[in-house]
């Protein structure tokens, strides 16, 4: 096991000079986290260029239509936060705000979840702060061995081999699945991206990178799985650095391709001319836990990895759709030929899927599912209809484009039988996909709601798409939706099932290319800076129906701001928020919030948000996450005693290099940031 983390209360870290913000993209993403995260996608034309309708100019002014109703008093018990809530936590005033934040929480306002809400943190404060009565320890960082063999991290002394042994970079996705006891479990981790400009010194781009650099990238890619433990409920959790069940995926594991596309010509190449084989994942960003025990992972800026000088002329459109033409790829072809697209030109469609990993058996190979569509998969999380059958909800996170559906044609079986779990790990091979639209039916009700149809893309192995195969609707499945006239969404990113209500919830992370014209009921703000998240219900309480009815429970920004809502409640009292981008929910319901580029000039940060009770819609900031890094996860363990979040791109902006980094973070003493997963726990 490895050697405690410290704990850390939310005193003040000494602070130290840090570089400025100089320029930002979407949102409030810096110019060097759209470079390695996106291949700089938001200054780039939009990908989607149809001309399918908008609903209209619906909106003049959303405050003059809104009934903002206050909730209920401060002193009311709420459950919601679990062994968080009323526990006596200090409810002391929160300190002043820093100078130069440009939104706070309101001063004095006590939280009745058990914790006083935080302060925005100005962007570029390196520090992690969490409500008094909290402290924060570090689980696992970025190049902590986890594999027998692999050394200690060393800056200086890295490699491939080493790497591939080592947790990997950049931490997105996070899941901690239960073990044999209360004290033992799995941490998964998605390694979504690599900063070559952070981890080697001297980086004047991809071409002056050695090969052996290109394959230390490589090998930082994918995805970690690591067990931990600790001596009691009350303890921290830690990792452990031998164990049966470590494992990482990198950009060279074998996987295998299942589903109807499997197989096809467009998923050949020169190295598998059986199109059922591929190496590797990357750009994996959110995801989820099936009921039967593996994780989902959705591969999604995988366009900027790949050398595309010239598109084939039998696929211009799709590379066109994807991002691909013209991308200078990231220098993986100098060390593997499929990443030079002139050369391979399938080896694109061989990602972009939702992949999955059976965290219990390391010797298990990994899975990509052809029947859930190709896009950029933001994640995927499942849930189980009445009838059994399982349904995944999926965001394509680019502008203007689409939320997702696929409905199993199986059913799933409880239990741990050998057949049960044979069956279970079927389930995501073979379905139905559908992509949504969704109508408004105007202001007069004071809200942003509506009912929804989910337009087939392919039904009962055939295909809805005049013109397309089956497999073509799967390798392009947004050629394949633009053509049945979808709703285009402000970058919908995570996509989670609640399943304490039975409702799912759509996370718009922002869209500040959206224009007066293009807003409709559903994305109802032009230059959509901050994001929204929308609430859909489906008919009849299943899943498996082709309509829904929804509603836009947060619209971000600052509270200040008119038109933000915070689902009626009275917006003096909220913590100001910014970007959501991924979600997780408690034991009772209440939705954790995730942002990711905040646009209001603070750090990014957790938040809770309840979804019922009196304090439905009462936003309290519970985590800010240091210089320039985003939040990821988040996690509410499955005790409620601890909160997990995987904090990224720590010291992520211009002008920051191994030489002047931007961030001390974890605060180990090594002198380079370090991605890693942290937890909070009470006092």
């Amino acid at each position: 096991m490895s050697a405690p983390a410290p704990e850390r209360s939310p005193a003040p870290t000494p602070q130290r000079t840090v570089l400025p913000l100089l320029r930002t993209h979407q949102g409030g993403r810096s110019a060097m986290t759209c470079k390695f995260k996106c291949d700089d996608a938001c200054s780039k034309p939009v990908p989607n260029e149809t001309d399918n309708s908008y609903f209209g100019d619906l909106v003049s002014s959303l405050a003059s239509r809104r009934n903002v109703l206050k909730g209920g008093g401060l002193a009311a018990a709420v459950v919601g936060l679990g062994a968080f809530a009323g526990t006596g936590a200090a409810a002391a005033a929160p300190a002043a705000a820093p100078a130069g934040t440009p939104a706070t929480a309101p001063k004095g306002s006590k939280s009745p979840f058990g914790f006083t809400p935080i302060q925005p943190q100005p962007a570029g404060t390196d520090k992690v702060v969490v409500p008094e009565g909290f402290v924060w320890s570090t689980i696992i960082s970025w190049g902590d061995p986890i594999i027998s063999g692999a050394p200690e991290f060393d800056f200086e002394k890295q490699s491939a081999k080493a790497q591939e042994g080592q947790f990997g970079y950049n931490n997105d996705y996070t899941v901690l699945i239960p073990g044999p006891d209360a004290n033992r479990g799995t941490l998964v981790c998605n390694n979504e991206y690599t900063n070559d400009d952070l981890m080697f010194r001297g980086y004047t781009g991809s071409a002056g990178l050695t090969n052996e650099q290109l394959r230390i990238s490589m090998a930082a890619h994918g995805m970690s799985v690591v067990a931990v433990r600790r001596r009691n409920p009350r303890d921290q959790w830690r990792h452990v650095r031998i164990d049966r069940v470590n494992r990482r995926v990198t950009a060279t594991t074998p996987f295998q391709v299942d589903g109807p596309a499997a197989g096809h010509t467009l998923l050949k190449t020169s190295a598998d001319t059986s199109g059922r084989r591929v190496l590797g994942t990357f750009g994996n960003c959110s995801g989820g836990v099936t009921p039967w025990g593996t994780v989902l992972s959705g591969e999604e800026n995988f366009n900027g990895y790949f050398s595309a000088a010239t598109a084939p002329a039998d696929q211009a459109d799709a590379y066109k759709r994807y991002g691909l033409t013209g991308s200078k790829g990231r220098g993986w072809e100098r060390v593997d030929q499929r990443f030079d697209a002139v050369q391979e030109p399938n080896e694109v469609n061989r990602f972009g899927w939702v992949v999955e990993l059976d965290p219990s058996d390391p010797s298990s190979t990994p899975v990509k599912h052809t029947a859930m569509g190709r896009l950029k998969h933001e994640g995927a999380n499942v849930t189980i209809a009445p009838d059994g059958r399982v349904v995944a909800y999926m965001g394509d996170d680019e502008r203007f484009d689409y939320l997702y559906k696929f409905v199993s044609h199986g059913k799933y079986q409880k239990g741990d039988s050998r057949k049960a779990r044979q069956n279970n790990l079927s389930l995501l091979s073979s379905g139905d996909l559908y992509v949504a639209k969704f109508t408004g039916d105007g202001f007069e009700d004071g809200i942003s709601d509506g009912t929804g149809y989910w337009l087939p893309l392919v039904v009962d192995d055939t295909s809805y798409v005049a013109g397309m195969s089956v497999a073509e609707v799967l390798v392009w499945t947004r050629l394949a939706a633009d053509k049945v006239g979808p709703t285009k969404m402000d970058r919908p990113e995570d996509v989670e099932p609640n399943l304490v209500n039975g409702r799912t919830y759509v996370v718009c992370t922002n869209n500040s290319s959206r224009q007066p014209s293009q807003i409709d009921e559903a994305n109802p703000r032009a230059n959509n800076k901050h994001g929204h998240i929308i609430e859909l219900v489906p008919s009849r309480g299943d899943d498996t129906t082709t309509t829904f009815t929804w509603k836009i429970v947060l619209i971000a920004g600052d509270p200040n701001d008119p038109t933000t809502y915070f689902n009626g409640y009275d917006r003096s009292e909220v913590s100001p928020i910014s970007c959501p981008d991924n979600v997780a929910f408690d034991h009772e319901g209440n939705m954790w919030i995730a942002t990711d580029g905040n646009a209001l000039g603070a750090c990014d940060g957790m938040y809770l948000y309840p979804l019922s009770g009196p304090h439905k819609g009462h936003l309290q900031q519970f985590l800010s996450v240091p210089a320039y890094s985003e939040c990821c996860g988040p996690l509410v363990t499955w005790d409620q005693k601890t909160v997990l979040a995987a904090v990224q791109h720590p010291g992520e902006t211009e002008g920051a290099s191994p030489a002047a980094p931007a961030s001390q973070f974890p605060y180990q003493g090594d002198g380079q940031p370090r991605p890693s997963v942290i937890q909070i726990r009470q006092r």
